[in-house]
């Protein structure tokens, strides 16, 4: 807690001093969030929907791409074949920035929480998948051999050895993907939001508003619930990992 304790307070003695120019103080960014607690912005768009909105478009992309990319990379991971196959359409899609695909999200979906789910999802999907692969591959191979010896059927050797060896490499690649997807999402919701919440969407407001202390109050927000979320899954890993 140090750190981001000693950045408050250097944000604070630099704005006090002038030199950050039209830049809000730390003090200003607090009154700007009671502000969108109490009228909101736009008025009436409160910060509890804004904060919901992007929460519930982060956690369903996230959610899909985990699904999705730890299957895939341990399959890819156990097998050289599925790998070879793979691995080539992973690294042609993979440079492709998720916002690319925004277009074509919005043709297929339209505006609203499954394109910018979507979005998040490409965000996402590929640091969870490249993070899974590289754990898979990283076992020492005299454990799924030692088991095979004692009689241990493939998929068990996948369940029992080879997911819980990839385990610390997965749960990076996952804090890795969750923070992309807040920033694929916020930059999703600046190109509009059927519903009129979003994190992005009032900071985008609040930009065009000049109120420059309601964007950092709204940077400040995805912060917290970014080391929230962060935090979660920190402490499912002690919990998961305590055999290390």
């Amino acid at each position: 807690m140090i750190s981001p304790i000693a950045a408050i307070l250097l944000w604070q003695l630099l704005a006090s001093a002038g030199l950050l120019g039209k830049t809000p103080s730390p003090w200003q960014a607090v009154e700007g969030i009671w502000f969108l607690i109490d009228t909101g912005l736009p008025p009436g768009y409160r910060l509890w929907g804004h904060a919901g909105a992007s929460l519930a478009r982060v956690l369903a992309g996230f959610a899909a791409a985990c699904l999705v990319a730890v299957p895939i990379g341990v399959l890819m991971g156990w097998s050289k074949h599925l790998d070879a196959v793979l691995d080539p359409l992973v690294e042609a899609v993979r440079p492709v920035p998720p916002l690319a695909w925004l277009p074509f999200a919005v043709l297929w979906f339209g505006i609203g929480l499954v394109s910018s789910s979507f979005i998040i999802f490409l965000g996402v999907f590929f640091p969870v998948l490249l993070n899974t692969v590289s754990g898979v591959k990283s076992v020492d191979p005299r454990l799924p051999e030692a088991a095979r010896t004692l009689g241990a059927s493939e998929a068990t050797i996948l369940g029992r050895v080879l997911v819980p060896g990839a385990s610390p490499s997965i749960i990076t690649g996952i804090r890795i993907g969750m923070g992309i997807g807040w920033m694929t999402l916020v930059a999703a919701e600046m190109t509009g939001v059927k519903s009129g919440y979003g994190l992005g969407y009032m900071i985008l407001t609040a930009r065009d508003y000049a109120r420059y202390d309601l964007v950092a109050s709204g940077i400040i927000v995805i912060g917290l619930l970014g080391f929230a979320m962060d935090t979660c899954i920190r402490l499912v890993e002690k919990r998961l990992l305590r055999w290390r």
